[in-house]
């Protein structure tokens, strides 16, 4: 199949593309710059058709869609800057994605949302998402919808992170009381779902929840981290308001000097105050998947010793 990816030169989108080729797939990816580091790697590794464009930009699209026989939509930011904003980037993207899709005949639809996602939610994030979400139901194409948990692998900007602050710090931040529930799951498997979806008519109209098979509070996921580099560190508990203030200044800060989207928003913050976690069973018997551990998993790209690998 002709596969037109949004969101490929991006964490998840990188390892679906990996996947698409392997799988006999002719990838084709819609990218803002073609000479970009990321654009002509996965140029040249996975030999991916680069089309230049932006899912704002609802013109740029026809040219990357012509011809496809399928779409996955994994556009998404959790911190905004500028106009890309939540609802412009999930909501206006989306809808120029399903507009583009539907005019050039396109079929199938695979679209990336997250766990957490309703119309009632608390942030803007879950809302915006739902409103996606809508869109996509509506389209009138052959949809599938996937709702991750917190995603990890080799370049991930969430394990990495607490890893690289452990390295160097005596201390971790903890954010409010720590008792959030995750339910992390590789990226392999998040990609293999993405794929295998394109050819399994069973799955099209439904929504999946895609997670491991742990849930760990906040605290214990950072213990099984410190554990696989066998590291011991102390706790910096950071009451809510006061990391409140530290995002806002972020919010402020980074945009005006760095011309970057902050590392911290108020908008993430009220989603570490909920729960991460779905039912993965539903995916995992469908896409036939083989999931590790969450210890044995990130031993793979941290280089932990002695660790054995199992599935579950």
């Amino acid at each position: 199949m002709k596969v037109l990816l949004t969101g490929a030169t991006g964490f998840v989108g990188q390892e679906v593309v990996k996947q698409l080729r392997a799988a006999g797939h002719s990838p084709r990816a819609l990218v803002r710059d073609t000479e970009a580091l990321r654009a002509r790697r996965i140029a040249r590794d996975f030999g991916t058709e680069l089309h230049q464009g932006d899912v704002l930009d609802a013109g740029s699209l026809a040219g990357g869609l012509a011809g496809a026989d399928a779409v996955i939509h994994l556009v998404g930011i959790i911190s905004e800057m500028g106009r890309s904003t939540f609802e412009n980037v999930h909501i206006t993207g989306t809808q120029n994605v399903v507009t583009g899709a539907q005019s050039a005949g396109v079929k199938r639809l695979v679209h990336m949302s997250a766990l957490g996602t309703r119309p009632n939610a608390r942030s803007r994030y879950h809302t915006s998402k739902w409103a996606a979400e809508e869109i996509v139901r509506r389209s009138g194409l052959e949809w599938m919808i996937f709702r991750p948990s917190v995603i990890y692998g080799p370049g991930d900007g969430f394990v990495n992170l607490l890893e690289r602050i452990s390295r160097w710090s005596p201390v971790l931040p903890v954010m409010g009381s720590g008792q959030n529930k995750l339910q992390p799951i590789p990226v392999e498997g998040v990609a293999t779902c993405f794929v295998k979806a394109l050819t399994e008519p069973r799955a099209i109209g439904k929504t999946y929840d895609l997670a491991g098979p742990e849930i760990f509070t906040m605290l214990a996921l950072s213990d099984e981290i410190l554990a696989v580099r066998g590291r011991s560190r102390w706790r910096l508990r950071i009451p809510m308001p006061v990391a409140r203030a530290q995002a806002a200044l972020l919010e402020f800060l980074f945009p005006l000097l760095l011309r970057q989207a902050p590392p911290l928003n108020r908008q993430q913050l009220l989603m570490l105050e909920e729960d991460n976690v779905g039912d993965p069973r539903p995916a995992v018997e469908l896409f036939g998947l083989k999931l590790p551990r969450f210890r044995e998993g990130i031993a793979r790209f941290l280089g932990a010793q002695n660790v054995k690998c199992k599935t579950v």
